[in-house]
């Protein structure tokens, strides 16, 4: 799916970022997500699987409690997700009040997104990791770079036709990068965000979540199940 060239090069932005941050461990800097979940998007959400692309900014910043009671990361790899049994950031209570209007689903009482994910809902961020309490301390790490890459590669899939929801300005910067975009599905609306009002800018009453299976099922494509946070993350 991507050039040898742009491979390449993704291959040597990873290598100035992971020195980057191992310069910054080394340090004593607590770095959000941990390293193993870094790129958990792409692991459940392969771009050879990805339907769905719902793009955020950076990661969470600060610490939460699982439902085991134990302290971690909110950032958990995946973009507005957090682990169940963490408080529900207030950017995704928005969403979640969104989708119960849209299509009348139960708000979920978790924030963990992975049922989603695996349906082929790619939950990127384009800055992928970031410094304890810092908001967008790493977003000149490279990150953006590979990210671009990214969604350059997966519009330009052979026969795809996807769903691209851009919440906000600094998702709608990577517009740019959607090859094809005449056979893509793109929503914009303002950011879920209730900072300054946000949230009430076009994000509510948008129906991102109708829009994107309608799209889906108008491509023989099956929709999203999007209530799948409601029942453990099975598919009726």
């Amino acid at each position: 799916m991507l050039s040898d060239h742009d491979g390449s090069e993704i291959d040597r932005q990873l290598s100035l970022i992971n020195a980057a941050l191992r310069g910054e461990t080394e340090k004593g800097v607590r770095i959000y997500p941990w390293a193993c979940e870094r790129f958990k998007a792409l692991e459940l959400t392969p771009p050879s699987d990805t339907r769905v692309v719902i793009l955020g900014q950076d990661p969470y910043h600060n610490l939460c409690k699982d439902l085991s009671g134990l302290e971690r990361p909110q950032a958990m790899g995946l973009s507005f997700s957090v682990p169940k049994g963490a408080k529900i950031p207030p950017s995704l209570k928005n969403i979640f009040k969104e989708l119960n209007a849209d299509n009348g689903i139960t708000v979920p009482d978790h924030g963990d997104l992975t049922s989603w994910a695996t349906q082929g809902v790619l939950l990127l961020n384009s800055y992928l990791s970031v410094r304890h309490g810092e908001p967008g301390s790493h977003a000149n790490l490279g990150w953006s770079e590979i990210v671009q890459l990214l969604i350059k590669a997966i519009s330009a899939r052979e026969g795809a036709n996807l769903a691209f929801i851009l919440w906000g300005k600094h998702a709608q910067l990577y517009e740019e990068h959607i090859l094809n975009a005449d056979r893509h599905l793109i929503i914009k609306t303002s950011h879920p965000s209730p900072i300054g009002g946000a949230c009430n800018r076009g994000f509510f009453g948008s129906k991102p979540f109708s829009k994107v299976n309608s799209f889906l099922q108008s491509q023989g494509a099956k929709a999203i199940d999007w209530n799948t946070l409601n029942n453990n993350g099975e598919k009726p």
